[in-house]
């Protein structure tokens, strides 16, 4: 069990809200007085657990010195699963496939906000590399608001041979390049499917790409070379809803 620290009022009440089985402490501001910080407290009383008080400069300590808002929680971590219970979770699904794959991505920030985009779009998990690559921290944690806890997370040692292992259960792997021709709007995201995103600035590497199938890009109309990751990976994933679910979109 690895357990952590969360700081700041949304990052607690995320936990609150999605794991309060996993919150073992917490601590508040003896000196502070608002209202969303009393109702944290008064729901962490509800679960058994009673805030112990602390001054600032403590809290500071606790939260590496991060704006915390007033509280900070102990919390255990939701862990990456392995390459068994990802193939698992493909030979189970009853619906087409839609997986992320990010491919050596190290910003944490950048994992969380793919893993709440990914929360928000149905994604049946994010595959991360082992080496070279983020696993779940808390700023993940924090950043994906929630998502780290509904989001499965599949970590693989060989992403070239789980990538092969996916196309031979029939999924369609679509690599983002920014450089090919193809765009996201004309190729076809109702398969099932596997998205690879390559990592900050340096895009996916060359045994990567081999193994797509297809490689698309985000057209690009302004003066800028390329979007922020998650970004990116926001709009090739809401394409997909778009495709699959032409009805709401």
């Amino acid at each position: 069990m690895k357990l952590s620290k969360l700081f700041g009022l949304h990052s607690v009440q995320a936990a609150l809200d999605y794991s309060p089985n996993k919150i073992h402490k917490a601590w508040v501001d003896s000196g502070r007085q608002d209202r969303r910080l009393a109702q944290a407290v008064d729901d962490l009383s509800a679960l058994g657990i009673e805030p112990e008080k602390a001054d600032r400069k403590r809290l500071d300590r606790l939260a590496d010195n991060n704006n915390h808002q007033g509280i900070v929680i102990e919390v255990e971590m939701p862990g990456e699963l392995s390459e068994s219970d990802l193939k698992t979770a493909v030979e189970n699904l009853s619906e087409a496939a839609l997986f992320l794959v990010l491919d050596n991505v190290q910003d944490p920030h950048n994992l969380g906000a793919c893993l709440r985009t990914a929360d928000a779009t149905g994604v049946h998990g994010v595959i991360i590399t082992k080496d070279n690559a983020t696993g779940i921290t808390p700023t993940v944690c924090k950043v994906a608001s929630g998502a780290a806890e509904t989001v499965p997370v599949y970590q693989v040692t060989n992403l070239s041979r789980t990538l092969r292992w996916l196309k031979g259960e029939g999924l369609w792997i679509m690599g983002a390049a920014g450089e090919t021709a193809q765009t996201v709007y004309t190729a076809d995201f109702t398969v099932p499917m596997a998205l690879v995103v390559g990592a900050e600035g340096k895009g996916l590497r060359r045994l990567t790409k081999e193994q797509c199938d297809v490689l698309v890009s985000v057209p690009m109309k302004g003066q800028v070379a390329s979007l922020n990751l998650s970004v990116a990976t926001g709009v090739l994933l809401y394409e997909a809803v778009r495709q699959r679910l032409p009805d709401v979109m």
